[in-house]
């Protein structure tokens, strides 16, 4: 459950509460308690943490394990009888993480999360946790005057971080995300498995995947099949291509800003996805592409806006935000892998 749906304690109080649970003893082996530790790192959330489903009483040796993960989130909470679990945000109810938010995958391999390159987490982390070398990318919240949200979707609180900076605003494609590593490809969920959508891309990557260094990724939109909006010369909105890069990160899971990520499209010969704006923030141009998203409906989902400096994966979410136009759907009638293709069209000639 998200932590906006808890009660949020203060630092003293949570210490109190989770001790007097636990009667003051290991949940573990029942030792005298020396520390009320978080399940999920308080770091990870926006609030800071301190709920009491997110605590545990632990001794000293089960508190290392636990700093370490060697003893899991889910041993904690059954140990402790904690039977809600709390997570960030931002986080994904569905999905198994360990205390520093990596993703532990049914393969006992993880996903590095945005802590894993923090040197704290690095001393303290069990050195036999095999990690993948695949990125999954971060959920994108919405803009908070984005009229497209869906129940499961997240808003960013504010959007002060982008006062007086430089920002990139970018056309939001209708199509699927798709991640490059350099000799592998994956859409969200780094397990993709085949579809005829997917040939033309992963064909290009064979031509082009091998120039990305060396845990470095590149972060696209796969716009071959029709999803909710058709891309076709009759509505206006063909295609130059089926690929659109729109980021690459390098091996510190940093986002590159934007003036490299053009260097680097240039480099692998890669296409851009349109850009609407480049400039220093301003609500004057968000009204205009607002109106310009009302306008065109059935052509354009909406857009996007980061800042054009390089940034952190653990910003992701406080420093990218997308718009989404009113009522849309990937598809009327089930999901679009169900479906019988139909190819969006490039431009003529």
């Amino acid at each position: 459950m998200a932590e906006s749906n808890h009660i949020l304690l203060s630092r003293d109080d949570f210490r109190n509460s989770v001790f007097e649970r636990d009667h003051h003893k290991c949940v573990i082996c029942k030792d005298p308690a020396i520390d009320a530790h978080h399940i999920i790192e308080r770091r990870l959330f926006k609030s800071g943490g301190y709920f009491l489903e997110n605590g545990a009483s632990l001794c000293e040796k089960h508190h290392l394990e636990a700093e370490s993960t060697k003893l899991s989130c889910d041993e904690i909470r059954k140990a402790a009888g904690i039977t809600e679990v709390v997570l960030p945000d931002h986080f994904y109810t569905e999905v198994e993480y360990d205390k520093w938010g990596n993703e532990v995958l049914k393969t006992g391999e993880r996903l590095k999360g945005e802590l894993f390159n923090d040197e704290s987490v690095q001393k303290i982390l069990d050195k036999n946790i095999t990690f993948t070398q695949f990125v999954k990318y971060p959920r994108t919240y919405h803009l908070p005057w984005s009229p497209g949200m869906n129940r499961d979707d997240r808003m960013m609180s504010d959007v002060n971080i982008f006062e007086g900076q430089e920002v990139m605003i970018c056309e939001k494609l209708d199509g699927e995300n798709t991640t490059w590593h350099p000799f592998h490809i994956h859409a969200r969920s780094i397990d993709t498995d085949s579809h005829p959508s997917r040939n033309w891309v992963k064909a290009l990557h064979a031509q082009k995947g091998w120039q990305i260094p060396e845990d470095w990724r590149v972060c696209g939109e796969n716009l071959y099949q029709k999803h909710a909006i058709h891309y076709t010369n009759e509505n206006g909105n063909p295609l130059k291509t089926y690929f659109y890069m729109f980021s690459i990160w390098d091996d510190r899971n940093i986002c590159l800003s934007w003036e490299e990520t053009e260097e680097w499209g240039e480099l692998l010969e890669l296409d851009l996805v349109p850009v609407f704006y480049k400039g220093i923030w301003d609500m004057n141009v968000i009204e205009e592409l607002n109106k310009k998203m009302e306008s065109n409906p059935n052509t354009i989902e909406g857009y996007v806006v980061r800042l054009s400096r390089e940034y952190h994966y653990s910003e992701f979410r406080n420093v990218c935000g997308k718009y989404v136009r009113k009522n849309h759907v990937q598809n009327n009638h089930g999901h679009w892998k169900q479906q019988k293709i139909v190819k969006n069209e490039l431009r003529e000639g």
